[in-house]
C-alpha cells in the first residue's frame, strides 16, 4: 500500500504540483547585557503581545515569539522571519535576544515573569492561563525556547490526491483522515528530527539548582547529557505526569478531540487541592488535567486557525485539520534566526513522505515503544551503539535513520524533477552528512564550540546571541518594510486599547461562559 501511494503521487503530480504551504514560529528569551533573564516589560515599540501578528510573547514577558505569515517557499518564509528578526533587534536596546532553547542564567521561579496581555478578558484568560501553568508546573520549563515548524498542503493537491484514491468523503474529513495518517507516521518517525535537529545538550546550573538530575558537569556553570541531543525534549524540559494518562496516539480527529475534550473537563486532584484563587486573584482557569488544549505537549499537533474567542477543539471539529505543527525542533543556535533553510527543505520532503507511506493505526503497545524510541534519542542519541524498536525488531539508531533516508532519496529526486532544481537532493545529502560523520550533529557541534571557545554554556549561548545581533542589525531593514512593521505596531497597540476601552464584562462572568462553551 505505502508503494502504492507513492506511484498514485508520481503520477498526478507529473502533470500538476502546487508544492508546500508553510510557516514558523520561533521563540527566543530577551536578556540582559550580562546573560540574565530580563526583567523589563515586553517593549512597547513592539507592540501589542494580544493583537500583534509578528510578534508576540509565549509564557514568560521576556520569551518572544516571532510568527511568520504563510508562504509556499523556503526562501520566502525565511526571509520574513528574518525582516521580523531584524525589527526586533533594532528594538532591544541594550538586551539580547538568546539564541539556545536552554534559558540563559535564572534565579528560580521569580525571576522568570509571566506574561502580561493587558486587561481585556481575552488578555486577563492568556495570563491566567500562564498563571495556571507556573502553579503546577513551575515557572523554569516555561522559559525554554523552541521553533515551531507548520506545514499544510492547498486543497488543489488534496483533491487530485482524493480522487487518485478514489474516495468519498466530503473534501473536509479527507483532509483531516490523512493529515493524521501523516501524523501517525510522524509519529513512528520523530525520533529521527531530535537525531538530526537536537541541539541543546547542555544547559546552565542555575536551571537545575536543587533539582536531582544525571547530567554531568562541563564546567563550572554548566551541565551536559554525555549522549544527548534534546535536554529541551527530555525529562527535565517539557514533561507532564497529569497528562501522562490522556495516552494520545492520534489515530484519528474524533478520538484526538474527544481525549482533549474529557481532559477539560476532567479534575485532578492535585490541582483541586490548590483551587482557582489565591487571595481573591486567579490563579489557573480550571481544576482539569489540562486548562485549555494548548497545555496539552506533544512534537506534533494538527491545528486549524481559530476565530477570536473560538477554542481549538471547537476549531477543529467545525471545519477540519488545517495544517499540522511540528513543535519538537531545538533553536539552531548557529543560526540568527534559530532554523536555516536546509533543515525546511528536509521537514518537507520527510512529512511527505509520512503522508505517502503506509500508516496503520497505532495500538497502545506500539504507542508506547514509540514513546520509547523518541525519549532514548533525546537522551542517548549520540551513542553509536544506542538501539530502537522499529517494525517489532530493534536495531542501532544510525542504521535505522541510514535506512529511512534511503528511502526519502526517490522522492527527493522527483520533487527536484518537478521544481527544476536541486533543492531537496542537497537537503538531504545535508542530513545524511551528520549520519556519516556523528561529530556534524547539532548536539556534538554545540559541545565541541563550546569546549574550543573555553566557555560554558551561559558565556557561549550569550556570546553566539551577541553575534546574531550584530549580523541583523547591520543588515538593518529597507524603508518600506521598517513603515511596515511600525505600522503593525502602532495598529496592535489600537486594536488592545480598542478591546479595552470596549470591555464591560467582568472576568469572574466572562470566564464562567468561556468554560462553559
Amino acid at each position: 500500500m505505502g508503494e502504492s501511494r507513492h506511484q498514485l503521487f508520481q503520477q498526478f503530480t507529473a502533470n500538476q504540483w502546487a508544492g508546500f504551504r508553510k510557516g514558523v514560529e520561533k521563540e527566543g528569551l530577551r536578556v540582559d547585557r550580562n546573560g540574565f533573564i530580563a526583567q523589563t516589560p515586553h517593549p512597547r515599540s513592539l507592540g501589542s503581545t494580544l493583537t500583534h501578528p509578528r510578534i508576540t510573547t509565549d509564557y514568560s514577558e521576556a520569551l518572544l515569539e516571532l510568527i511568520t505569515p504563510v508562504f509556499d517557499t523556503t526562501r520566502g518564509m525565511l526571509d520574513s522571519l528574518r525582516d521580523t528578526h531584524r525589527f526586533v533587534q533594532c528594538n532591544l536596546g541594550d538586551e539580547v535576544f538568546w539564541a539556545a532553547s536552554m534559558p540563559c542564567e535564572l534565579d528560580g521561579d521569580a525571576s522568570i515573569p509571566i506574561a502580561e496581555y493587558g486587561t481585556a478578558n481575552i488578555g486577563r484568560l492568556k495570563h491566567v492561563y500562564r498563571q495556571g501553568l507556573a502553579v503546577r508546573y513551575g515557572r523554569m520549563m516555561q522559559s525554554i525556547a523552541g521553533a515551531h515548524y507548520n506545514l499544510s498542503l492547498p486543497d488543489s493537491f488534496w483533491r487530485l490526491w482524493q480522487d487518485a484514491l478514489g474516495n468519498q468523503q466530503s473534501l473536509q474529513d479527507f483532509k483531516s483522515d490523512q493529515y493524521f495518517w501523516l501524523i501517525r507516521n510522524f509519529r513512528r518517525r520523530s525520533w529521527m528530527l531530535m537525531l538530526l535537529f537536537g541541539a541543546s545538550p547542555a544547559l546552565d546550573a542555575s536551571f537545575v539548582a536543587g533539582v536531582r538530575h544525571d547530567l554531568s558537569r562541563f564546567g563550572d556553570d554548566t551541565w551536559y547529557g554525555r549522549e544527548a541531543t534534546s535536554l529541551r525534549m527530555g525529562d527535565l524540559g517539557y514533561h507532564n505526569n497529569a497528562q501522562a494518562s490522556l495516552n494520545i496516539c492520534f489515530n484519528e480527529l474524533k478520538t484526538y478531540t474527544d481525549t482533549l475534550f474529557r481532559a477539560i473537563h476532567t479534575p485532578w486532584p492535585a490541582y483541586e487541592k490548590m483551587g482557582t484563587r489565591r487571595d481573591g486573584e486567579f490563579i489557573q482557569i480550571n481544576t482539569s488535567v489540562l486548562q485549555i488544549e494548548n497545555e496539552y505537549y506533544s512534537a506534533v499537533r494538527p491545528k486549524r486557525t481559530t476565530e477570536r474567542g473560538e477554542k481549538p477543539i471547537q476549531a477543529l471539529e467545525s471545519r477540519g485539520v488545517e495544517y499540522i505543527e511540528v513543535r519538537c525542533l531545538d533553536l539552531d543556535p548557529f543560526s540568527p534566526v534559530g532554523v536555516n533553510e536546509s533543515q525546511i527543505d528536509f521537514l518537507d520532503l520527510f512529512l511527505l513522505d509520512c503522508l505517502l507511506s503506509d500508516s496503520p493505526r497505532i495500538d497502545d503497545d506500539e504507542c508506547d515503544r514509540l514513546d520509547d524510541n523518541y525519549q532514548d534519542v533525546v537522551a542517548r542519541g549520540r551513542n553509536p551503539d544506542l538501539t530502537i524498536c522499529r517494525s517489532g525488531e530493534r536495531g542501532r539508531v544510525g542504521d535505522a535513520a541510514i535506512a529511512l533516508m534511503d528511502r526519502l532519496a526517490p522522492l527527493a529526486e522527483q520533487l527536484d524533477s518537478l521544481n527544476g532544481d536541486s533543492t531537496y537532493r542537497r537537503a538531504l545529502d545535508d542530513q545524511r552528512a551528520k549520519l556519516d560523520d556523528p561529530r556534524e550533529l547539532p548536539s556534538a557541534k554545540v559541545l565541541e564550540a563550546m569546549e574550543a571557545s573555553g566557555m560554558g554554556h551561559r558565556e557561549w549561548g550569550l556570546e553566539m546571541s551577541r553575534q546574531h545581533q550584530q549580523t541583523l542589525r547591520g543588515e538593518g531593514l529597507s524603508p518600506d518594510v521598517m513603515a511596515a512593521f511600525d505600522k503593525m505596531t502602532a495598529d496592535s497597540l489600537s486594536e488592545q486599547d480598542e478591546m479595552e476601552q470596549a470591555e464591560n464584562q467582568p472576568f469572574g462572568e466572562f470566564l464562567e461562559q468561556y468554560l462553559q462553551s
